[in-house]
């Protein structure tokens, strides 16, 4: 069964089917480990390919090799016909091929203006001509982002407006071909949208552009073509039209999409988390529900609707104004962090980076963070078993790491997610709460991520799935509650909802009567 989208296709452009960018036989290994072996593809001139596989399937290597950051052992890159060397990423500018990194590069105190001509500044002399500056910045700006001011600092841009100057960046090098790699994950659907019609008006001025990305329903609703790379080299390649999801993750992982969720039907045991009348300010309103051991109870809701103030104001990471949290029958009345880790209550927060790791400690110190004071004694941790329960905690969860004394920060986002759960598994709690768990993690990570869920469950705990992706909140939940300003405003039970039933209480009152 495919898994459903929550992106509708739009017609696309036609497509010119003279290649603008061909990659024959690349080949590309790091010490012992062939990053890519004998990729062969073309991309049409104004063409929007999509290009999937999981972490480490090679789409990173090729992106850099286009950009000029490393060159590769073997193989060629042509454009418009003719062979071409990228030994550094000027000559790739100079060539018109541009990289759009999921890291934003870009200096936050400049202006919108000096960051799109950023190292080509027009001048009169030594000094900056700011006017022309500001002329030439907004004529490349027009037709993407008419009413950005180009005098204001990048940094008091959302995220989506600073793609833009990005954008317009690769386009006043006159980009032949762009390459975007997961432009997403830090948009809402909204500003996904607006750069969908971006995307698409580029393609069809000719621009040919690269598009990866791990998110399927993304992919089908924008991509003339789709590429699939595993284990670096080249798993298929279709129409859009002429392929489907399931075809599509087959390739990527070896797996079925049937086998992409594992939820089975369960049978819940005593109540575990009760919340009773979580309120906080005028983004949370009396909220109140229970979940069961064995259960996986789903959180759904659009962006603003309060889903992340529950998940913060029930660890107790944010204050709550009045309500109560029960864990197993007993009270804690306000919830605060200490309170809810003593009860069992495990948080896996949605920014994994910010809030759940410590990029700079190793896998180990970060494994070690919610058992210190099991594994210490006298203020003083025992080192052997710190290590010990570390490389056993690795190898339970397969995290792919050179070692445990590696930097978390160095690891794949699927692997860093790996290591935050870890961390909790380690202090045995009875309930988890999930916030977008898979969030900026290859489908193969996903997989894993709820199988492991899916134990969680099977063993007795309470899972509590706060989640804006709608196949996983549809898939793995027992249950589903719609929160919408600050309000639950729905609750289906298993196979019984639907995408469309789900999204529509998901909306709220206020948005559906504007």
């Amino acid at each position: 069964m495919d898994e459903p989208s929550s992106f509708t296709p739009s017609p696309r452009h036609p497509v010119t089917l003279t290649p603008r960018l061909r990659l024959a036989d690349i080949a590309k290994a790091f010490g012992g480990i062939q990053a890519v072996r004998g990729v062969s593809l073309d991309v049409g001139r104004g063409e929007i390919l999509a290009l999937c596989g999981e972490n480490g399937a090679g789409k990173s290597t090729l992106a850099k090799i286009l950009a000029g950051e490393i060159a590769p052992d073997a193989g060629t890159v042509a454009l418009d016909g003719q062979e071409v060397r990228l030994p550094d990423p000027a000559t790739a500018h100079r060539l018109g091929i541009a990289i759009i990194y999921q890291e934003l590069n870009y200096v936050p105190t400049l202006t919108v203006a000096e960051n799109v001509l950023l190292g080509r500044l027009p001048r009169r002399g030594p000094i900056v001509a700011r006017e022309a500056v500001y002329r030439e910045a907004g004529a490349i700006l027009a037709p993407l982002a008419p009413h950005l001011d180009v005098r204001l600092p990048v940094a008091a841009l959302p995220v989506a407006e600073r793609q833009v100057v990005e954008i317009a960046r690769a386009l006043s090098l006159d980009a032949r071909v762009i390459v975007m790699d997961e432009p997403t994950a830090a948009l809402s659907q909204q500003e996904v949208a607006r750069l969908f019609a971006l995307v698409r008006r580029l393609a069809a001025g000719g621009v040919s552009v690269v598009y990866i990305s791990h998110r399927l329903d993304e992919v089908f609703a924008l991509a003339d073509r789709v590429a699939v790379l595993r284990d670096g080299a080249l798993a298929g390649a279709w129409p859009a039209g002429g392929t489907n999801r399931a075809e599509v993750v087959r390739a990527m992982v070896g797996r079925s999409v049937d086998e992409l969720y594992p939820r089975r039907a369960s049978t819940p045991g005593e109540t575990l988390l009760e919340v009773r009348g979580l309120t906080r300010g005028d983004r949370l309103a009396d909220v109140s529900f229970e979940v069961r051991a064995g259960e996986i109870v789903g959180v759904f809701g659009l962006l603003g609707s309060g889903a992340d103030v529950l998940v913060k104001a029930l660890f107790g990471a944010v204050r709550a104004d009045r309500g109560e949290v029960v864990v197993g029958g007993r009270s804690l009345g306000l919830p605060t962090p200490g309170k809810t880790r003593r009860a069992g209550i495990a948080l896996v927060p949605g920014e994994r980076k910010e809030e759940g790791l410590v990029l700079g400690m190793t896998v180990r110190e970060n494994l070690s963070l919610s058992t210190l004071g099991a594994i210490s004694e006298w203020g003083v941790i025992r080192g052997g078993e710190e290590r010990s329960r570390a490389a056993a905690m690795v190898r339970e969860l397969d995290v792919r790491t050179p070692g445990i004394e590696t930097p978390v920060g160095r690891l794949s986002g699927g692997n860093q997610q790996k290591v935050v759960l870890g961390r909790w598994l380690q202090a045995r709690p009875r309930v988890f709460v999930l916030e977008e768990p898979t969030r900026g993690i290859d489908v193969g990570a996903k997989v894993e991520v709820y199988r492991l869920m899916e134990e969680l469950a099977e063993s007795g705990a309470a899972i509590l799935l706060v989640s804006s992706e709608m196949p996983e909140i549809l898939s793995m939940s027992d249950r589903i509650l719609t929160i919408a300003d600050g309000r639950l405003t729905a609750e289906f039970r298993r196979g019984e909802a639907t995408q469309e039933a789900v999204l529509d209480r998901a909306i709220g009152e206020a948005s559906r009567g504007s």
